[in-house]
């Protein structure tokens, strides 16, 4: 089942490959996402594994922090153990807590972070404790003894706010109990998040002002959207010119046939030229071909982190020379496909199509045939027995899944795409297709409820000490407060409310660092650098303001 709405998967894995999945694109299907569910740790690139320099600590915190609110009856009383991690190397009296908040997928994942990147650089800058908080229902941090809906109803992002306020309000640090007390009665809290944790950190300032002094949000997703076709409208706009062009002539092609033709035998010889005719349902077999372009948000500044797939994609898209040998006898049946979907078969289209379909056979077909798998099992997304688990150890894709099924939306669709634009990802891809998970999963069929999220502000949420960094070509763009094509508007970046574009960045780039004999002229480039320089400028800002406010007020801030 694709789940192009994954924002990312609880798993235990490398913080580079969290990095990547963070409100993640599509290219996933149910099966991909169990099998990962029970993967292994990726190995790590660096010389010291984070998790040996970092001991996990817990803090007992409510399972339920609103008594009031029917959406959580049954009610509980229970407390869980939320997990933590934090570096006081270069703490000194009076400096902030800096708390890295994990997101929709295990906190082990960003731990190096409190190695490098902008938590590490902002822990240096102000002396302060970096820490990476989990956000509940991810990693270790669980609150329920599985997954079922009914014990999900304490998934919210009203409760996982609630739970960070609880723990700025009540953390001891073990180890640093010389320096009293370092909770937010008497220390400043600084909170940063990238992506879905980029609104959550918005959010966070607006309703617990007095317990964080201020956050940054990275990317952060702000406009909870049901319908989010315009995840590849930043995509469309940046990606090569001839990569989009044939991205779109071959999406309009298969549309062509698959909705305009509407022949049973035209389709099987469509399916069958990609090496998928035992793929039952058009809109299954769509959506194993979008699985190339979603590889854009993968891309990173840092060359060993960015994923080389949307790259590998396009040159195989756009190579005018026959790239997979074994689909040279396949050039009458393309000309055929190109015929039947109104395109004129020139030579050089007509292997661009073949260099498509031995792309799609190379990273989808293949690992297919070599599992024990059909192709239906491999890649559809409506057997609802495939959604029934709910194990805490088999089944971490549902955390995500329901979160977007009940309150975020940012399902991908190819049909809310305007008539008169060409989408990248065909069609078929509708809301229904892509809700199914939450029908099959949770048992619902209603739209997700967006108004939770967007009481919060949506594209205009503001608050003194709230900044706002967002990437150029990032396809979250339309959903942050950068989103000026969407209605969103431009504001004047201030010290107090800092708005930051990076140019040319896509998902929170700032948030990744390099070693100190890793950077070079050229890295981080120079948009990136920028952003973080400013960063580190007016938290240090902040911070004058803090030790201001606590004088006129008589606290001791050192």
């Amino acid at each position: 089942m694709l789940l192009k709405a994954i924002l990312s998967i609880a798993l235990t894995v490398s913080w580079a490959h969290a990095l990547r999945l963070s409100v993640g694109s599509g290219g996933q299907t149910i099966r991909a996402l169990l099998d990962e569910s029970t993967s292994s740790p990726l190995t790590k690139r660096d010389d010291t594994d984070p998790a040996l320099l970092f001991p996990a600590h817990n803090l007992s915190v409510p399972v339920d922090h609103f008594h009031n609110d029917t959406l959580y009856e049954p009610h509980s009383n229970a407390t869980f153990d939320l997990r933590y991690w934090f570096d006081a190397t270069y703490y000194r009296r009076g400096g902030p807590v800096i708390v890295l908040q994990s997101g929709e997928t295990s906190g082990e994942g960003r731990l190096s972070f409190l190695q490098k990147g902008i938590l590490h650089q902002l822990a240096v800058a102000t002396h302060g404790i970096g820490v990476v908080i989990e956000h509940r229902y991810y990693g270790t941090s669980m609150p329920t003894p599985d997954l079922s809906t009914e014990n999900l109803r304490f998934l919210t992002t009203a409760q996982a706010l609630a739970d960070e306020a609880y723990f700025a309000q009540h953390i001891k640090f073990p180890g640093l109990e010389c320096y009293g007390d370092l909770s937010s009665n008497t220390t400043a809290y600084i909170g940063y998040g990238g992506s879905y944790a980029g609104a959550f950190n918005a959010f966070l300032r607006v309703l617990y002002p007095d317990i964080f002094w201020g956050t940054i949000s990275s990317s952060g997703v702000t406009k909870a959207i049901y319908d989010y076709w315009e995840y590849y409208s930043p995509i469309a706009e940046y990606m090569p010119a001839a990569c989009s062009t044939a991205q779109k002539t071959f999406t309009r092609m298969v549309d062509n046939i698959l909705i305009g033709k509407n022949d049973t035998s035209l389709t099987h010889s469509l399916k069958s030229a990609f090496g998928l005719p035992n793929v039952t349902h058009d809109d299954d077999f769509a959506n194993i071909l979008s699985s190339g372009i979603s590889g854009w948000q993968g891309l990173n500044w840092d060359p060993s982190l960015s994923s080389p797939s949307f790259c590998r994609f396009c040159d195989n898209l756009t190579s005018t020379n026959l790239i997979y040998p074994a689909t040279a006898p396949l050039r009458s049946s393309a000309e055929h496909l190109l015929t039947a979907g109104n395109f004129t078969p020139t030579d050089d289209l007509t292997t661009q199509l073949l260099n498509y379909i031995g792309y799609i056979n190379l990273t989808q077909v293949s690992r297919c045939a070599q599992s024990n798998y059909t192709q239906d099992e491999c890649f559809t997304t409506r057997d609802p027995t495939q959604y029934q688990g709910t194990s805490w150890a088999s089944q971490t894709w549902r955390s995500w899944a329901y979160q977007y099924c009940t309150e975020w939306g940012y399902l991908q669709t190819g049909s809310g795409v305007p008539a008169d634009q060409d989408p990248l990802i065909s069609r078929t891809i509708t809301l229904e297709y892509m809700s199914l998970v939450c029908r099959y999963a949770f048992n619902r069929t209603t739209p997700p409820d967006t108004d939770r999220i967007n009481q919060y502000g949506g594209y205009n949420i503001s608050y003194p000490r709230l900044s706002f960094v967002d990437g150029e070509q990032d396809p979250w763009k339309p959903a942050t407060p950068h989103a000026f094509a969407q209605g969103a508007k431009d504001r004047v970046s201030t010290t107090s409310e800092p708005f930051i574009l990076i140019e040319g960045g896509v998902h929170h780039w700032d948030e990744n660092g390099l070693w100190p004999n890793e950077t070079t002229a050229d890295l981080p480039p120079g948009p990136v650098r920028e952003a973080q320089e400013q960063e580190v400028e007016f938290v240090r800002a902040w911070m004058r303001e803090w030790r201001k406010e606590c004088a006129e007020n008589g606290r001791w801030w050192w």
